[in-house]
Parts: C-alpha cells; structure tokens; sequence
C-alpha cells in the first residue's frame, strides 16, 4: 500500500509541473502549442479550448482530433476531441444565431486520470464576440475513487483594427468550483488576456499573460509566417514553464494538420499533435 501512495504522489508532482490539462484550460491544438499556447485572441476551429468567444468568429462546422503528450510519460498523455457548428446560417458574414461547441477530453492513465466533457457557445455582434462553456470535470485515482465537479467559463474578443489587431480575454472557471472538501481542493481559476497582430499578410504576432490565483504570472509570445498557402511554421516560449516551442501546420484543402514540439531544460520533450476539417458551407 505505501508503494502505491508514493507511486500516487509522483504523479501528482508530475502532473502539477506539467501543468495537467484536465483541471485548467490547458492547450487546445497544436497550432496554440507552438505558438507558446498565446492563444486566446487565435480565430480557428479550436476556440472551444483556446476562448469560447472565438467560437463566434465561425462560418463552417468545424471536427479536429488533438493529441498531446508531455515529457515523453505516457501518464502524461491527453486526448481532445472537439466539434463546432453554426447555427441559422450565415448572415453579413457570421453565423446568424451563433455557435455552438462541444468537446470531450481526456487526461492521464489507469492509476491517474481527469476527464472532461463541455459544452458552449458563441456569438459575433459586429466587432465584439462573447462566449461562455459549461465544463463536468471529473478526477479519478485508482483505489481512491473519484470526484465530479462543474466549472463556468466565460470570454471576449474585440476586433481592434479590422484584419489586423484582435483583443481577447477568457476566465476559466468563474464560479471556483471545488474538487474536495479536504484542504479545500478547487479546480483552478485562470484569467488569460492577449493581442494577436498581423503586421503583414503573412505573419502574425501573438502575446499573451495567463494568471492562475494561486500561481504566479505566465508571459507567453509566439510568431506565425504562413510560408506558402499550403505551409506555415511557427515558434513561441513561455516564461512560467520555461518551455521554447516550434511547430509547423499543413493544409490541403478543407484539411489541417499540425504539429508542434515543446522543450523544458528539466523535464525535456513535449510533442503535440492536431488534424482538423472544416466542412465546406452548404449553397
């Protein structure tokens, strides 16, 4: 029994140097992943995860798989699986009634995991988008049992310079939901806000700062040129994890796919990994 406790521990330790994906917002996609995860002013089919205001920004049902794994652990492994879809149809441009998304997640392995499923929504006036998601969150430790809890998240978006600056904010679990009455274990609240720049057409320029209550602050940045139109390569950091990333993404036709590679000095090699379609509009 001591053996499996201590085994429990390690990995606890693991997964709160790891930043573990199923209790916080985490990455969603491996575009965010090399872009250092400053990605909460993007607009792609991964708003769900990134900002749920994004989900507004939407025209086409959007399906994407991403697949990350952390310090080559396997109990450090996640799989997020993620679907959007306009509703109304389309007018001026933006999806008439809003979007709508869902995801389903999961974290870790037999002796320790975290699994999510969510449900939001997202909705474009003009140059402003809001969104709000609904998360049921769920940990689980062999031998111990599990805990259930529901978490609130709400963000914004404002188009500063048409086409070219976007604003973007996202609180993660608002509502401060508990995980344990014990030590009074919470699932963490986040608060991210960024800019993402495009200086010319074939750049752009993302930073970001991410402040978890009980954390100290996190300062990401990361750049994208957009080599050709079937090619993009991508680089970025963060400061709190000391992880460099890099990535390059590939599309061919309604089809993407992307990778990214992260390294940290102490923990060593991060991979993520993304393949996403997004469904041609209907005549």
């Amino acid at each position: 029994m001591p053996k499996r406790y201590y085994l429990i521990g390690a990995l606890l330790l693991l997964t709160y140097l790891s930043r573990a994906q199923g209790n916080g917002p985490g990455i969603r996609g491996a575009r965010a992943a090399a872009l250092g995860n400053a990605s909460v002013a993007l607009n792609d089919g991964w708003a769900m995860g990134n900002n749920v205001a994004s989900l507004g920004q939407l025209t086409e049902p959007f399906v994407g798989v991403y697949a990350e794994n952390r310090y080559l652990i396997r109990a450090l492994s996640t799989a997020v699986l993620t679907a959007a879809a306009p509703l109304g149809g389309l007018r001026d441009g933006k999806a008439r009634n809003g979007v709508v998304g869902v995801e389903v997640q999961r974290f870790g392995d037999k002796l320790y995991s975290e699994q999510r499923i969510g449900t939001g929504y997202g909705y474009r006036g003009g140059l402003f988008s809001i969104g709000a998601r609904v998360d049921v969150l769920q940990v689980s430790i062999e031998g111990l049992g599990s805990r259930r809890s529901v978490a609130v998240s709400v963000g914004g978006q404002a188009e500063v310079v048409p086409k070219r600056l976007y604003f973007g904010a996202y609180l993660y679990n608002l509502n401060q939901t508990k995980l344990a009455q014990y030590d009074d274990e919470r699932v963490p609240t986040v608060l991210k806000a960024g800019l993402s720049y495009r200086p010319a057409d074939k750049v752009l320029l993302n930073v970001e700062t991410e402040k978890d209550v009980d954390q100290p602050a996190d300062f990401k940045a990361g750049l994208e040129y957009q080599a050709v139109e079937a090619l993009a390569v991508r680089a970025g950091f963060s400061s709190l994890s000391e992880q460099t990333t890099g990535g390059v993404g590939l599309r061919a036709g309604q089809f993407r796919i992307d990778y990214a590679a992260a390294w940290q000095a102490r923990l060593g090699l991060s991979q993520h990994l993304s393949v996403s379609v997004q469904l041609p509009k209907k005549p």
